[in-house]
């Protein structure tokens, strides 16, 4: 009911979960009395050359309407798509790079919270031959988004846990910054976290109920929908340098964070110190002690719960060396840009959070 019935549809998918989960059974009997077109094989980290692949369908087809249905990955790819087939004159990566473009409309049904992709403009693309992962492009909004707690009981319990960090880490890129913004988005964010904290081993659980599923795909969904940064400092420090790691190595997201969160917050620590702090009193219950003590305290329990879901801290944990934090230090010079809410970290300081998580 929410597509007009004369528009021409082209459904995206990943890799077929979807006709496992009943999920695609659905959508073809909601589209029933519409012209629809498929295309499968979008995979997570989604890349430009795929995104190449479906406008070049998309326009052969002259199709109206984009419809992801999957996770995140695939709405990414989704939102890339439609601003592809809007501008058949621009390359889709050089769309990436510039970073916006208008697009033909695109709506989604997701069947994996994480990303909050359903509910914010973003769209983060791989580069197979360059290997390299961006975030640049925002696109438009969906044009609805619908997500049913019920089929994520089909998730493979690995990539509910590199969801659940991806959540966290969301969060505190947008809270653990400077201190005495807006309390209002403080206890948002802080609330957000304890949730998903309290539910994450219900959620690892194949039996996890109904009511647990819904909390976790609302957290996901609250955590990156641009209400948590109104008006106040960002860092994304930790998920940039993340990228990198999924780019030059194919680590999984959520795993690519937990690796570099630790030497983020430990490297920055002076300039985040009040909200660390305040991070290990009210998420952690963490009172004795001196300020150093307390934040010691606060950043290993966070290390404790990244553990807890079977996720990596450290690079050694995945054989990652000197190599690679060389090549990643490289491309962030390259980018010229300062990062953090500071906007005080260089390709030099990228390089010390790497090195400290060795």
């Amino acid at each position: 009911e929410l597509i007009d019935p004369s528009l021409k549809v082209l459904c995206i998918y990943g890799g077929g979960s979807v006709k496992k989960n009943g999920v695609y059974d659905q959508v073809r009997a909601a589209l029933s009395k519409h012209a629809v077109v498929e295309y499968w094989g979008v995979t997570p980290n989604p890349t430009v050359e795929t995104a190449r692949e479906i406008v070049a369908l998309g326009l052969r087809e002259k199709v109206d309407f984009l419809l992801a249905v999957g996770g995140g990955s695939v709405l990414d790819c989704t939102k890339l798509v439609a601003a592809g087939i809007r501008h058949p004159e621009i390359d889709p990566w050089d769309i990436v790079m510039q970073g916006t473009a208008t697009q033909i409309p695109f709506a989604s049904i997701m069947t994996m919270p994480a990303t909050g992709s359903e509910m914010n403009t973003e769209a983060v693309i791989s580069c197979l031959k360059t290997k390299e992962k961006m975030d640049r492009f925002a696109a438009g909004y969906p044009e609805f988004s619908i997500v049913d707690p019920s089929v994520l009981t089909t998730i493979p319990t690995r990539q509910k846990a590199n969801a659940l960090a991806d959540i966290v880490i969301h969060c505190t890129e947008q809270y653990l910054t400077t201190p005495d913004q807006n309390r209002v988005l403080d206890r948002f964010a802080e609330g957000i976290i304890l949730s998903v904290m309290e539910i994450s081993q219900d959620v690892l659980k194949p039996d996890a109920s109904y009511e647990t599923l819904s909390d976790y795909a609302f957290s996901a969904t609250m955590a990156l929908n641009n209400i948590l940064r109104m008006g106040v400092t960002q860092d994304w420090v930790t998920h940039l340098i993340g990228h990198e790691l999924t780019a030059l190595h194919g680590i999984t997201h959520g795993e690519s964070l937990t690796m570099v969160w630790l030497g983020t917050m430990q490297v920055l620590r002076a300039q985040k110190k009040g909200k660390l702090l305040q991070m290990a009193e009210r998420i952690f219950g963490i009172t004795e002690g001196t300020e150093d003590e307390r934040i010691d305290a606060g950043l290993r329990a966070m290390e404790v719960w990244f553990k807890s879901l079977g996720l990596a801290t450290r690079l050694s944990d995945k054989g990652i060396g000197l190599e690679t934090i060389d090549e990643i230090e490289r491309r962030f010079n390259a980018y010229g840009t300062l990062l953090g809410e500071a906007k005080n970290v260089s390709g030099a300081v990228v390089r010390e959070i790497l090195l400290n998580r060795l």
